[in-house]
């Protein structure tokens, strides 16, 4: 007991200790954090204001997007009102109603834990603020952990590199998802199992299933790891859970909420459903173990999720909390899935760095170099280098060019104009990057192809726009709603407003 205080104090494992084994015990160690609790808030702070700002910006400058930015928040807003999680936006898109709810596309009742911030602030930048500090939460816990396992200094090189980190970066530039609230509870869950403090771990765990109905599978991950690790009875349980919970949600839930879980059936190349899927990777072993890696993207979005950690990851069982996870992007059809480009990494950014901290530490063992701290600098500090190196080919590289800031004068000047033009409280159809500058004060549709009736269009013909396939194809629905009786009542730099 006393060496593993020491260990803690002095920020070293014991080498023979597994990491659950650890723990921290008494009040000692947590008096000897004080000293930096202001330097870590200090970085989540900073990192949280930087994506904070990434997405006001975006969404002042009308870079954000109807999909999915105008989503999430109606839902939080019904929440906010006491409502169900009505999402019109969505129930438009799927031809089921404006009475369709949130639950039934994805399974992310946690929204509702946001209800309390639309009190104070009514509108999408509310959503921007609290999903970077919520991004910005798992810093401490990451500091923790690794100043368990390396030291003081490795912490701080480390939790800089989360806040640094692309997948994160990705996640905070592109709208608002339910990604926000997985690296802080996945950070508590691994961070505080390892200090054998279970019953906060197992919340975590628990609320990951509130998150979206595929947070299963990362439960089973850590069921997997629990197993692996020696915890056999409670691996048991948490994966068990984790099946359950992906069984619940996909297969109850969502149908009896008024949602079809065909509309994210990702696996049509291996079979019809679920099972018809596991026979068609059973039936050919061979393609099936080279699927995740058949396209470029595939292997570059794999490469660059285990880089950060110079593939030291690798080495650690907490790696399989993410295979689910991951195994769920590559081995689908949706080109989407497995790019780099959006929010899908984040799940699992938190995960496979703090599987680089223990793979660094197992690897130490394993050479018998384990109370080795230049070793341990040397690494962390080339993780933090590798997060700095990536950051110009991701968003946050945005952050110190000025024309970020400025954006299309022109364009925007006349986009205010074009949505000034709607009134309050009526149902409009807006392109996809003008819906969050009305959501706030009106019934946003997206302006699609097809014609839902609203009573006012707000369209571009200039740029190209989601869903449609060019700018000339905009420009053609925009005839088409003049033919059926829409009125232009405002055109200006590609903006046109329609009213029926």
């Amino acid at each position: 007991m006393t060496g593993d205080i020491m260990a803690a104090e002095t920020g070293a494992t014991t080498a023979a200790d597994p990491p659950r084994k650890v723990a921290v015990r008494g009040r000692r160690p947590w008096i000897a954090v004080r000293g930096h609790r202001l330097w870590v808030g200090l970085i989540a702070l900073t990192a949280a204001t930087a994506y904070a700002v990434l997405g006001l910006v975006k969404l002042a400058t009308f870079r954000a997007s109807t999909f999915d930015l105008v989503i999430v928040d109606q839902a939080v807003r019904n929440y906010a009102r006491f409502r169900p999680p009505y999402v019109p936006v969505m129930g438009a898109w799927h031809d089921r109603g404006l009475d369709y709810v949130q639950l039934a596309d994805h399974f992310s009742p946690i929204y509702a834990l946001l209800a309390p911030f639309y009190w104070i602030h009514d509108g999408p930048a509310t959503l921007v603020v609290v999903q970077a500090l919520l991004f910005a939460a798992a810093i401490p816990f990451i500091w923790l952990f690794t100043r368990r396992v390396l030291g003081t200094v490795p912490a701080y090189l480390v939790a800089v590199a989360y806040a640094l980190s692309w997948p994160v970066a990705q996640a905070v530039a592109f709208d608002a998802h339910e990604v926000m609230f997985v690296p802080v509870l996945t950070a508590i869950m691994i961070e505080r199992y390892h200090a054998d403090r279970p019953l906060p771990a197992f919340v975590a765990m628990f609320a990951l299933l509130l998150i979206k109905e595929d947070m299963g599978l990362m439960v089973i991950g850590f069921g997997l790891y629990l197993l692996l690790t020696g915890d056999r009875l409670r691996g048991l349980c948490c994966a068990v859970v984790g099946v359950c919970g992906v069984l619940l949600t996909r297969g109850a839930l969502i149908p009896m909420l008024g949602g079809d879980t065909g509309d994210f059936w990702a696996y049509g190349h291996l079979g019809p459903d679920l099972p018809g899927a596991a026979l068609g990777l059973l039936s050919d072993p061979l393609g099936s173990l080279l699927l995740p890696f058949s396209d470029e993207a595939k292997v570059d979005t794999l490469f660059l999720l285990v880089w950060p950690t110079l593939l030291l990851c690798l080495l650690s069982p907490l790696s399989v909390v993410a295979l689910p996870h991951v195994l769920e992007r590559m081995l689908s059809d949706r080109a989407l899935w497995w790019q780099a480009d959006f929010q899908y990494s984040a799940f699992t950014v938190v995960i496979l760095l703090l599987a680089g901290v223990d793979g660094l530490a197992r690897l130490l063992r394993r050479i018998r170099r384990p109370d080795d701290r230049s070793l341990k600098l040397v690494w962390s500090a080339a993780v933090y280098v590798v997060a700095l190196t990536l950051v110009p080919r991701f968003a946050l590289d945005q952050l110190y060019h000025p024309d970020f800031y400025k954006g299309d004068e022109v364009k925007i000047a006349a986009a205010r104009a074009a949505v000034a033009q709607v009134p309050s409280g009526v149902t409009v159809e807006a392109v996809n990057s003008l819906g969050p500058a009305l959501t706030s004060r009106t019934t946003v549709m997206l302006w699609t192809g097809e014609s839902h009736g609203a009573p006012w269009v707000v369209a571009d013909t200039a740029r190209w726009e989601f869903p449609f396939g060019s700018a000339e194809d905009q420009a053609a629905q925009v005839d088409r709603l003049v033919s059926e009786g829409y009125a232009k009542v405002f055109e200006r730099d590609g903006y046109v407003v329609l009213r029926r």
